[in-house]
């Protein structure tokens, strides 16, 4: 069992940055890819970053390629989601997720990911 807790959402203006930040705990770090998804209001949920466990790897969503970087320290169990540039279309629910399969993969697991944090609001005013 993996726990993940999401942290630094909130309310920003268009062309701000912000970090979002995913502690996990529970069962070895480094056993997982981890990734972070948002869900828009009446929208369903999509992939937008993923890790793979040796920090090797990064895959990203075309609409946040450029402005978000995924990182993370295993040492702290914690992955990271740098947002540069915001944009009112990033508004949603940003959830971290935990899967046994590869990073690659993630962005096709929206449904079947191992493990999900429990969302942190990100709102982005225009």
């Amino acid at each position: 069992q993996v726990q993940l807790v999401e942290s630094g959402g909130g309310l920003v203006q268009a062309g701000d940055s912000l970090r979002l930040s995913c502690a996990a705990s529970g069962r070895t770090f480094t056993s997982y890819a981890m990734g972070w998804f948002r869900q828009a209001p009446g929208k369903e949920r999509e992939f937008v970053a993923s890790i793979s466990r040796s920090n090797g790897s990064r895959y990203y969503a075309d609409s946040v390629k450029g402005r978000f970087t995924i990182s993370r320290d295993n040492a702290k169990n914690t992955v990271y989601l740098q947002m540069n540039s915001l944009k009112p279309e990033d508004t949603g629910v940003y959830y971290c997720a935990a899967d046994l399969a590869t990073a690659q993969s993630m962005r096709m697991r929206v449904t079947s990911v191992d493990y999900w944090g429990k969302g942190t609001l990100v709102t982005v005013s225009s």
